[in-house]
Parts: C-alpha cells; structure tokens; sequence
C-alpha cells in the first residue's frame, strides 16, 4: 500500500507534535509513558520553590515539581508536582518546602502519615508547610546580633565622646595633680610599711610570747569548757527546784501563821505581850544601872537601908 505524499507529510507533522509535546512535558519533569501520580499543595510563600525541584520521601527522590501558580487573588501559590512511585501514604501527609543551602535550592518533601482508609489518590492537594532554611536561620540569628552590634558602637561612640568632653585641658591639669597627689600617698603608705616591719621585728620574741599565753589561755578555757560539759545541770536544776520549793512552803507558813515564826508575825497578841516584856526589861535594866544598891546589900555595920529615890532620868 502506498501512500500519497500528503499523507506522508500528515504523519511527519503529528509524529513531530507529539515529540514536541513528549519533549515538553519530559522537560517539565512529566513522564507521559509512565502512570505517575499528581498531587497539589497550597503556600503562601514558596521560598525560592522552582519546576523540576525534586519531590523526596524519606530522603529518597519519588518525582519532580511539575509547576507553580497563583491560586488566588490574595497572592496564595499552588504547586503541581507528580510521584511516580506507588508508595502509599495518607492524603494528610505535609508536602514540606524546605532547604535552601549555600549553593542547593529549595526542594519538596512529603512528610508521610498512614492512615487507613484515608490514601492519597491522583489529583488530591496535600496541607502544606515551609521548614525554615539555612540562609533563612541565619539571617535569624544575626539579625538581633547586628542590632546589638549597631547598639553597643552607638554607645561606644558616646562614650568616646562624652570622655573626650571631660578631658578637657582644666580636666587634664586636675588629674595630673590627683595622679601626683596619689604617688606621694603610695609613698607615705610605703613608709608606714617599713616602720611596721620594723617595730614587728624588733619585737618579734614578745609577739610570739604573746600568742603562745593567748594559746595557753585558749587551751585552758576549752579545759574550764570541758569541765563545765561534765556538771550535771539536770541534778543541779533538780536540787535548786527543791530549794525553791522548800522556801515556798516556809513562805506560805509564814504567812499561813504556823509555827514559832509565823505566830510571831500573825498573832498581834503576842507581839504586844514581847512589846512589854521588853518594855520591862528595858526598865528593869535602867534601874539596875540607876540605883544598884536596891539590888545589892552590902551592910558592914548592919545600916538601914535608905528609902528608894526614883532617877530623874528615868523612862516613864
């Protein structure tokens, strides 16, 4: 069968439109002979995200990014990309844009979740997630430092300049005087140093007489201690409670009227009656004094004696 030049022209042209399409989508990253999988995943900010980034899971290469898109009038991306493996996994799985290395880009990650009943299926948009990148952590890190940086110039700055201000040419004058004045105190303190090292070791023998009586007396209060430590205070406490409570039952007789004593202070009768009899013997005495003879006879020639004469000074 033969055919016509036309028809064979025909064939060139949809065997060159279907290479050209092939080639195209190959160059996309889409396998036309393969039966791969295309999901979607919706992100506000694709971090530098381009077409044939690879798709991983767990490390391992599954498919590429097939394209990226506005979603929305708000400026939300969408991002095709195909899996050409049949690895299972959940339709709630986070496809995760992360990297973004010194010299890498950016690639797309499928943080896989396994649940049943719930597979991915062919054109199903996965929740999507940007992990911060190295580049992205850096600058996160310097940023507060240079802001730090920046602040502490500004103040050295001001410091320089506030210190330039009081080193005046006045200022200068001054502090050379205090540094002068400073040196000659240094050596005034010097001096009494030597003085010092002088008296202490003209007198090093009394100083070390000294602490050895301050050592003796040390050792002999920790001796007195010692015997103190061995007084038994609970037997001594002891004793002194029975003394007070030996007082305290003389006072309550005492005041109670028992006994010699306590009838003494209590009974008014018998405090008069000794008023008297010492009032008495008080007299008696007096008159002793006054005119002994009525109490001594000494008679040689058997005299009468006179009549009792009383003493002008005696007590009524």
């Amino acid at each position: 069968m033969k055919f016509t030049r036309e028809v064979k022209t025909g064939i060139l042209a949809l065997s060159a439109i279907a290479l050209l399409i092939f080639g195209y989508s190959f160059l996309k990253g889409k396998n036309l002979l393969e039966n791969d999988r295309t999901f979607y995943a919706v992100y506000d900010n694709v971090e530098g995200l381009i077409p044939s980034s690879p798709v991983t899971i767990n490390g391992l290469v599954v498919g590429k990014v097939i394209s990226i898109n506005f979603a929305d009038t708000k400026g939300n991306l969408v991002v095709e990309f195909n899996v050409n493996n049949k690895f299972s996994f959940s339709k709630n799985s986070l496809a995760k844009v992360y990297g973004g290395g010194l010299i890498g880009g950016k690639s797309l990650a499928i943080e896989p979740l396994y649940e049943q009943g719930l597979e991915a299926k062919d054109r199903d948009t996965l929740p999507g997630k940007i992990e911060a990148g190295l580049l992205e952590l850096v600058n996160d890190k310097l940023t507060p430092l240079q802001e730090k940086l920046e602040s502490a110039i500004t103040d050295a700055d001001t410091l320089l300049t506030s210190v330039n201000g009081i080193l005046s040419m006045d200022n200068k004058n001054n502090l050379n005087s205090i540094i002068k004045d400073l040196s000659v105190t240094v050596k005034g303190f010097k001096g009494a140093s030597n003085s010092l090292n002088t008296i202490l070791s003209g007198n090093e023998s009394k100083l070390n007489r000294t602490f050895t009586n301050l050592d003796d007396m040390s050792t002999k209060l920790s001796k007195f201690s010692d015997s103190l430590s061995h007084i038994n205070v609970g037997k001594l406490v002891k004793d002194l409670n029975g003394v007070l409570a030996n007082f305290d039952k003389i006072s309550k007789n005492l005041e109670a009227g028992k006994g010699t004593a306590g009838k003494l202070l209590k009974d008014d009768e018998l405090y008069d009656n000794l008023e008297r009899s010492t009032k008495q013997l008080e007299l008696l005495l007096q008159d002793l004094r006054l005119n002994p003879k009525r109490y001594v006879h000494i008679s040689v020639f058997g005299k009468n004696n006179k009549p009792y004469e009383k003493p002008l000074d005696s007590i009524n």
